[in-house]
């Protein structure tokens, strides 16, 4: 049930969560009994509010079932469920409850103050035919466009089908009904043919609470242009088709994602900037459990105006294929005033990864400039972390032994002013030349890829284990530690055009070693073995 207070102040995130049930019209009265004047006022308003709520309005109950919904899983539960929406819409607002059964559907339009509620044992399923999907922006399960005050809570699951969906949208393409982009391959369908479970666009005052999202045919959820966004306590599932990112925010503003669980078939909280947004800013991610067949953090790949102002805390990674934490612009994106703090991943093939870029060499460079980044600890294995699971991550197009941390720029335009503290990289070390071979003395070797797609193997073998700087402007490294469990033909560090780097309490093992240093300007080194 939506509070008056949120209806009022249009600031869901501002209303206290128990006062969602308890908040009464004798709550009201209680405060003013004190006067005869004012205990009628109290009484008429109890009145009023009984009216109200028996025609509507946004402390009123829409329960599905009332609208025709049969929530047996078998019978089409569209039309109800939508019923139930527009009549909450339409009476100013309310709760949409669905009582524990599965409720299969197409695609649903929320609308302003409406809030959609899952109780425990109750799953929206999504249809796994392509054809009753609706199309806003993308095809999604749930669409809103243009709205205020929404909610999704409740407990309950929603289940988008993406296996038996995917392959109802590969036969379509392969009968012709489509086709995929130009360019794009052929053997899966392209993004824009498989639905989302979750697509708001433009949409203010938005709250997602304590429901599982599983099994989407593409993005789990994706949220453009949205302002005053919270996502709390939501345990994403979603490992059945590729480009299972489990949560994308497009351009956001006001941003609180906390105590969230994500297993995804694609990255697991992804910040994205298109080329006519305003960027991502106030933006604070804490407390949350990733898994993912790509990257646990990310920002980009889309990175055309910006990332400002954000704060990432408390996160606990595991069984990763690519980097922990990856922070990129290669699309003109300004990347600045970022702290990224107290991160342990386990069993994760990359720990850190910063890449300036310019794919399209017609529009100017971004920049990554003021990040932080302090108390990681990261173990890499040997192996393909994510083996095993249903949709893993792509096999290395070129050889390569395991890979360090790398943060590279691009000639001319360097990485600016980043601080690693209190960092610690478990390597397995075990490069040999007969994978690869990138000797210390060939650093020029390594292709500067500046309109390459960026990910931490995009560049094939690199010349050291531990970690890699390349076209990088005032870094400061202090308490890192880099520990190798097995001899390794390469260097632990290698630092290639990097202006200013200030080293403090640098430690390599299983043997102290300096950093392997091309084109030095500035160096500091302070306490380093």
């Amino acid at each position: 049930m939506l509070p008056l207070t949120f209806l009022l102040a249009g600031r869901f995130n501002e209303v206290e969560p128990n006062l969602r049930r308890r908040k009464t019209v004798s709550t009201v009265s209680r405060r003013w009994r004190n006067g005869k004047l004012l205990f009628y006022l109290s009484s008429v308003c109890c009145f009023w509010f009984s009216l109200s709520a028996a025609l509507g309005g946004p402390n009123h109950i829409f329960e599905v079932k009332a609208f025709g919904a049969q929530g047996n899983g078998k019978a089409m539960d569209r039309a109800a469920l939508q019923g139930a929406i527009d009549a909450a819409h339409v009476n100013g607002g309310g709760v949409v409850l669905l009582p524990p059964g599965v409720y299969l559907t197409g695609s649903l339009r929320l609308t302003s103050g409406v809030e959609l509620r899952l109780e425990p044992g109750a799953t929206l399923r999504g249809s796994a035919s392509q054809s009753d999907y609706e199309r806003g922006r993308t095809l999604a399960l749930l669409l809103a466009e243009d709205q205020r005050h929404l909610a999704i809570t409740g407990g309950g699951t929603i289940d988008g089908q993406g296996r038996a969906l995917a392959a109802d949208v590969m036969r379509r393409m392969q009968a012709g009904e489509f086709a995929n982009k130009a360019g794009r391959r052929t053997d899966r369908p392209d993004e824009s043919q498989r639905p989302k479970l979750i697509a708001f666009e433009n949409c203010r005052d938005v709250r997602l609470a304590e429901v599982t999202l599983r099994d989407s045919a593409c993005w789990v959820q994706n949220y453009i242009n949205c302002d005053n966004l919270l996502i709390e306590d939501v345990k994403v599932d979603s490992t059945a088709y590729w480009n299972n990112d489990g949560l994308d925010l497009c351009d956001c503003r006001n941003v609180v994602v906390r105590r969230c669980d994500i297993n995804s078939a694609d990255d697991g909280i992804c910040l994205k900037s298109e080329p006519k947004g305003g960027g991502c800013e106030q933006i604070t991610i804490t407390n949350c459990r990733i898994r993912s067949s790509a990257s646990a953090l990310k920002f980009g790949t889309a990175s055309h105006v910006g990332f400002r102002k954000i704060r990432v805390s408390n996160l606990i990674v595991y069984d990763t294929f690519r980097s922990a934490i990856a922070l990129e612009s290669v699309d003109g994106a300004v990347l600045e005033d970022v702290l990224v703090e107290h991160i342990q991943a386990t069993n994760t093939g990359n720990a850190l990864f910063l890449r300036l870029g310019r794919r399209n060499t017609n529009t100017p460079y971004g920049r990554i400039e003021n990040v932080t980044i302090r108390d990681v600890k990261v173990w890499v294995p040997a192996g393909k972390p994510d083996a095993g699971y249903e949709t893993e991550g792509p096999r290395a197009r070129q050889p390569h032994n395991v890979l360090p941390s790398s943060i590279v720029g691009a000639p001319g335009h360097p990485i600016r002013n980043v601080v690693l503290e209190d960092i610690e990289v478990h390597h397995p070390g075990g490069g040999q030349t007969n994978i690869a071979r990138l000797p210390k003395d060939s650093l020029d070797a390594v292709p500067e890829e500046t309109e390459a797609y960026p990910e931490f193997s995009m560049f094939g073998e690199l010349p050291a284990w531990g970690l890699y700087l390349r076209h990088v402007e005032g870094i400061r490294l202090a308490k890192v530690r880099v520990i190798r469990q097995r001899p390794d033909y390469r260097p632990a560090l290698v630092f290639d055009d990097v202006l200013r780097p200030e080293l403090e309490r640098l430690e390599v093992w299983p043997q102290a070693e300096a950093p392997v240093i091309n084109r030095p300007i500035g160096f500091q080194s302070r306490a380093t073995p």
